[in-house]
Parts: structure tokens; sequence; C-alpha cells
């Protein structure tokens, strides 16, 4: 027997319609520095439209890549909606990248027009001979594009574009399992990966966002994607938004600590999503300069372990940090750390610092060495795998079946699971530290070294050992006129974790190396340990 509901197609087109029409009225705020753009939901959807016509005046007729090297703002949102719901894949690059990452990807996309910030023309001309596929660079805003001209592609204004584009654009039905945006992971081993997102995949995932158990969004809310929407589409903040009917306040370039901590004072978000690197700088800011930030009502935060220090400090100030987690092949958030509505005290902290319970839609566990599915018992450790209707199932033209089992995606995560549904991730499979064949967590000691009233930032990695195959180097960041030693974080540490896991290596540096998603990059530390480099000292 089948059902008697109509088939509907889930896509972006549909997202967009429903949030430019029946929420018009909302706004994007983009923040210049010294004040703000703003546009409605309705004059979006309008440029969303001439957008759309610019392109097909372009060429674009079918599924080709159109990218953007962009920041969060009102246009890259036009681009956002425009791109998928005309049929296109919207394909984000992200403007941190290496040169050489940079090329790797846009050929790997086959990207056809890049729509390009003028602000960040002296990142991409350097490479733009290197674009083969590139045939259209659409400049936004003002810049030298002098630079630009010499690589040989057809140049033209973003605004011009649209200018002499029609008002109304003749949106195409679409399947929903087509292709609507992809992303690139950022290739810590190898070259990156591309995921495909679908419009089913989108639509869902803005779903199961704005749902209560994740951040619940509604048209009530002004939402601050302070995470790029080149990494992993904001982690999907902007579409969710639109679908709520939520305000948006774009940054634009202004991420640093005091131009946020402005942002948030004058226009007033509700929800505002970042790494814990950016919220640790805001925090510190707020402590120096006593900033506003009362109107928050959550902040989802992940990208890497949250410090249990940060949300206390945030706390502190009457803001509830919300740890989640995903990756780039989960389109990314796949878990949201809320406590039970009963919990209280220590209870509710300790199901806080876990990365959460899955949305509705998912499935996860976790297995062995040998493939071995484990029990959900808080205890028994192992990769965590997950699969669902928002999770890729293969990557862009590369098999990698190493990445994929019976079904589901192996997400390079070690951890448990509890009965009730609560992932704590012990760390990532590469960084774990086995010293004397016992595991070592890394993200443990990390967290218990940035509960330190003076460490800023602290990262752990595993080193070799002549007599323990491998033990843990702590690279640590001193806030500054603060003095600290090795021996005093030791005993710091020293009631928290079992004696045998403290680190004998330490090294106090300036800042932990990044990626270009703000992630530690440990394989710098590892490297720099190797080629001495690292100014150590032994403390056993």
């Amino acid at each position: 027997m089948w059902s008697t509901m109509q088939d509907f197609p889930l896509t972006i087109t549909s997202i967009m319609r429903y949030g430019t029409d029946v929420f018009g009225a909302s706004e994007v705020v983009t923040w210049t520095g010294d004040g703000t753009r703003r546009r409605t939901y309705a004059e979006v959807g309008e440029r969303a439209a001439r957008l759309a016509g610019a392109l097909r005046s372009l060429g674009v007729d079918g599924d080709q890549r159109v990218a953007t090297f962009m920041w969060n703002n009102t246009e890259h949102l036009e681009a956002y909606l425009a791109i998928p719901s005309m049929g296109a894949v919207l394909h984000t690059l992200n403007l941190r990248l290496f040169p050489d990452q940079l090329v790797y990807i846009a050929n790997h996309a086959e990207d056809e027009i890049v729509i390009l910030d003028g602000s960040l023309i002296p990142l991409i001309a350097p490479v733009l001979p290197q674009l083969k596929t590139i045939k259209h660079v659409i400049v936004v805003g003002s810049g030298d594009t002098a630079p630009l001209v010499e690589a040989g592609k057809e140049l033209h204004s973003y605004e011009d574009l649209l200018a002499a584009a029609p008002t109304t654009f003749d949106w195409p039905e679409i399947d929903e399992r087509q292709a609507a945006a992809m992303c690139y992971t950022s290739g810590t081993t190898g070259n990156p990966k591309g995921v495909v997102y679908s419009h089913r995949s989108a639509y869902l995932h803005s779903m199961a966002v704005c749902t209560p158990n994740a951040i619940g969004l509604s048209a009530a809310d002004r939402v601050l994607p302070v995470v790029p929407m080149f990494h992993a589409n904001a982690w999907g903040l902007p579409y969710a938004a639109v679908m709520a009917g939520a305000d948006l306040v774009m940054p634009d370039r202004f991420l640093q600590a005091a131009p946020l901590a402005r942002l948030i004072e004058t226009e007033r978000p509700t929800v505002a999503g970042a790494v814990p690197t950016i919220w640790a700088d805001v925090l510190r800011h707020v402590h120096e300069h006593g900033s506003d930030l009362s109107s928050l009502r959550l902040v989802p935060c992940g990208g890497s372990a949250v410090p249990e220090s940060l949300m206390r400090g945030f706390d502190e100030i009457g803001v509830q940090i919300v740890q989640a987690w995903g990756m780039t092949e989960t389109s990314p958030v796949a878990t949201v750390a809320h406590a039970p509505a009963s919990a209280e005290g220590e209870e509710m902290w300790r199901r806080r610092i876990t990365q959460g319970r899955l949305l509705a839609g998912l499935e996860m566990r976790v297995v062995g060495d040998d493939d071995t599915v484990l029990p959900n018992d808080g205890e028994a450790v192992g990769e965590v795998e997950i699969r669902g209707p928002w999770i890729t199932g293969a990557y862009h033209l590369d098999e990698d079946p190493a990445k994929f089992h019976d079904g589901w995606l192996r997400t390079g995560d070690v951890g448990t699971i509890s009965s009730d549904g609560y992932l704590v991730l012990t760390d990532r499979a590469k960084d774990v530290i086995k010293s004397g064949g016992e595991w070592i967590s890394s993200v443990e000691l990390e967290n218990h070294l940035m509960a330190h009233p003076d460490i800023i930032e602290a990262a752990v990695v595993g080193v070799p050992d002549d007599r323990w195959q491998e033990r843990p180097l702590a690279s640590v960041v001193v806030r500054e006129g603060a003095t600290v030693t090795a021996d005093e974080l030791k005993e710091f540490m020293s009631d928290r974790i079992a004696k045998w896991q403290l680190p004998e290596r330490w090294t106090f540096i300036e800042a932990v190396p990044k990626t270009s998603v703000g992630k530690f990059d440990k394989k710098v530390l590892r490297r720099k340990y190797a080629d001495g480099e690292l100014d150590v000292t032994r403390v056993d």
C-alpha cells in the first residue's frame, strides 16, 4: 500500500521561496566595521533572482559549478540561494587554503565561474591563471582588478550584472537528489576530498538545525554565523535561518574579538556560532573591556573539543555555549550536547562536556579494530561510524573505500556512546597516544591544561619514546603577563588524571598552529618536534 501524500521535492528553492516570501520583512545585516548594510529577505530574494539571470547570461544552464571566494555577507547569501535554486552547484572556496590546495580544489571541482570579494583579489590573483576551468570572474565590491586582467579571464562587476538582469527568474523544477553545493575537506592527509550535498540533504539538515534538540531557530531569532560560509556551509546556519525566517547578522571580514563584541552589542543577535578559539578571544575581550553579550541565548560551538573552562566562563556572564559535533561529511551538524532537563549541578556538566546526542534521522555506532560493533555502555571505545540522509556516502570523483564501511561513514574519531545516547570523543584516531600499550587521550589532557587560569591554548601530541614507544608532548600558550612553569602545570594536573598519563615533555609557544578552519594542526607540532624546532623542557 502506498501513501496518498504528494511527492513534493525538498529543495533549497523551496527554502528560498518560503523565507523570502513569508518572512520578507526579516533582514540580513552585514557589518562594515563602523556600521551596517541592510537588506530585507524580500530584497535578497529579488537579488537572488537577478543573480540567477546574470549567471544564465554567462552560460550557466545546467549543473555547472559556480565558486564563491567571499566573506560572510549579504552577497554571499544571495549566491547561496541563487546558484543551487537555478540548478547549478554552489562551491564555496576556502580563502585560507594554501595556493596549491586552492588550485587543486578549483580544478578538481571544474569550477567555471568564481564570485569574488574585491578585498580578496590579492589572494586569488596569483593562482587564477592556474584555475584552468574558470571562464568568468565576478567581483563584488571594490578592489584593484588589474591583477585579474592579466589572468585572461572575463571580468564582471557583480552589481552591474544584477542591474542588467530581470527582477524575476523562472526557477526550474529540481530533483531533490541533485547536487546543490559542495565543500572540500581540509585535507590534513593527502589531497582535500569533495563532499557534494543534495537539495534533499540540505533541506533535512536545515530542518534538524531548527529543532530544539539542536539550535531551535525561529523567526524571533537573530543569527550570527561567525563560522565562515566557506566552511561546511557555515554549519548550515544560513539555510536554517532563512527556513526559520530568522534575521541574519553577517560579520563580513571582521572576525577579531573587538569587532565581534561590538557587533553583538550593536545588533543584538540571539544565536552565534564559531569555533572555540574565537569564543576564547571574545571572552578575554569581555573580561578586559566589559562588553555586553546578554542578547545571546545560545552559542553553538564546535570544530574542535570545547574546553569546559570556556563553557563555564561564558556561563558566568550569562551566555550558554552548547557543544556540537560534526564534519564536512555530515553537512555538518550531527550531535548537540544539551543536558537532560532533569540534570543539575555536576550531572548537567557531565552531559554538557560531551559531544552530545544525535539529531533525529541519523544513526551512530562505535566499532572495534576488527569492525565489531561495540555496546553503547559509555565504556567501550572504538571508531565512530555514522549514517543518515545528510551524511555523505562517497567523495566527488574519489572512491576512498577505506572511509566507508557497509553503508556507514568512518569518521576517524574515537570515542564512546552512553546508554542514553551521548557521544564522548576521546580523540582523533590519528591523534590518540599509545603509551606502553595503554591509550592516552590528547583531548582530555588539553582540556585539563586549558582549565588553568593562565593557559590560553594547549595542544598535546604523541612523540616517540625509547621506553614507552610514545609519550605526550604538551605545547602550551601562556596568558600575556602571566608566568607559569612546566612543574606547576604538572602539579595542577596531578589530581585530575592518572600519574602515568602526565606529560614529561613541555614546550611553551606563542600560538598553537591551526588549520584553515581553525582546528589545532597537530601535524605541524609533530614535524617541529622531529626537526628540533621546539624548545622542550623535560619534567620527570
